[in-house]
């Protein structure tokens, strides 16, 4: 089994707690006292949100447009930023000052250090992060003017079997947890045993849709709560076509009637759609305009995790939808994947904005 990354203090972007108050003390009394019940303990807080997924090192190739076959073109500039999809998910839903693990797994790189100190630096709890030996996952991004990307990813560690074997204490965690967020970087093997305990459990799964371009396996599909694909990948997965508000919407009752109890839909520009069971109203969310898009790298990741956190919160799910919008608007301003990740103050600012 690969070593596994040491206890770490937890770190954030949100302000300390502050301390609990004190009782105030009995006033005295002259007759004898009863027997003193039992001192309460704390409330239990809120469960953590538990990231299953890749950590990848990006390589980010700024291009005019994407080269013809058999092209050559010359890049303005290569940057590395940490991302992948699970990373940019547990740094998201964490910058949102809620509790977030993180299990997954670096390589022994030159790579590896940057990917761990970014996601130690955005407060995720590392607990649980794996070093395999050789190299971290890779992906090579052409970022175009628009902000489009296109993307090549290299799996690394997060493919590697010697990764996954978790130990009882990250399992014992799936099954304690609020909810547990995958994607499709990592082998769906990995995918369906983390679904399947965390729902054995009673623990919500939600499984962002991206990553491999393969059909979903059965066992998976029975064990997510909620599946949330963009408009391509819904296409991929029900073979229906995507090309009109209508459209979008019978190839997500498709994956409905095949047993997921709710897919949400990202839809870039055109914002998103929730359905929540086969005979509910959809809720479409329009998307918060963004002044200029920068970088569209993680803004789905962003999307996925913002909403997971507001539905851990207790939001509704009309104002899950509003606050992850809100949350992707402003990750698209930045170039990036997991540092263009917003802090809760700038989604609560733009918020107060937008409503």
């Amino acid at each position: 089994m690969a070593a596994r990354g040491a206890a770490q203090p937890r770190a954030g972007p949100t302000s300390p707690r502050a301390a609990p108050r004190r009782p105030a003390a009995p006033a005295p009394s002259a007759a004898p006292a009863a027997a003193a019940a039992p001192a309460a303990g704390p409330a239990p807080g809120p469960k953590p949100l538990v990231v299953v997924g890749s950590v990848n090192a990006d390589l980010v190739l700024a291009v005019d447009r994407v080269p013809a076959p058999g092209e050559t073109l010359a890049a303005a500039s290569l940057q590395t930023f940490p991302g992948g999809k699970g990373a940019n998910q547990a740094a998201a839903a964490a910058r949102l000052g809620y509790e977030t693990f993180f299990i997954g797994a670096t390589g022994t790189d030159a790579n590896a250090p940057l990917l761990r100190a970014e996601l130690e630096g955005c407060g995720v709890r590392l607990d649980h992060l794996a070093a395999t030996e050789g190299p971290s996952g890779t992906a090579v991004i052409l970022l175009q003017p628009s902000g489009e990307n296109s993307i090549i990813i290299v799996g690394g560690a997060n493919q590697d079997s010697r990764s996954w074997a978790l130990p009882p204490a990250a399992e014992a965690l799936l099954r304690t947890a609020g909810a547990v967020l995958l994607q499709r970087e990592v082998p769906e093997s990995v995918n369906t045993a983390v679904a399947e305990a965390a729902r054995g459990a009673g623990v919500p799964v939600f499984l962002d849709a991206g990553g491999v371009d393969a059909p979903l396996g059965p066992r998976l599909l029975a064990a997510v709560t909620l599946l949330s694909p963009n408009e391509t990948e819904l296409e991929r997965l029900t073979g229906l076509p995507t090309d009109s508000p209508g459209a979008v919407e019978a190839a997500a009752r498709a994956l409905i009637g095949s047993g997921v109890p709710q897919v949400l839909v990202k839809l870039g520009s055109e914002g998103s759609m929730l359905l929540t069971g086969p005979d509910a109203a959809p809720l479409r969310q329009p998307c918060v305009p963004a002044p200029r898009v920068v970088d569209t790298t993680g803004a789905g990741d962003c999307f996925t995790a913002a909403y997971a956190v507001a539905t851990l919160e207790g939001q509704p799910p009309r104002r899950a939808l509003l606050f992850a919008s809100a949350a992707a608007s402003l990750c698209v301003r930045r170039v990036g994947a997991m540092p263009s990740m917003p802090s809760r103050g700038e989604v609560d600012a733009l918020l107060a904005e937008v409503q």
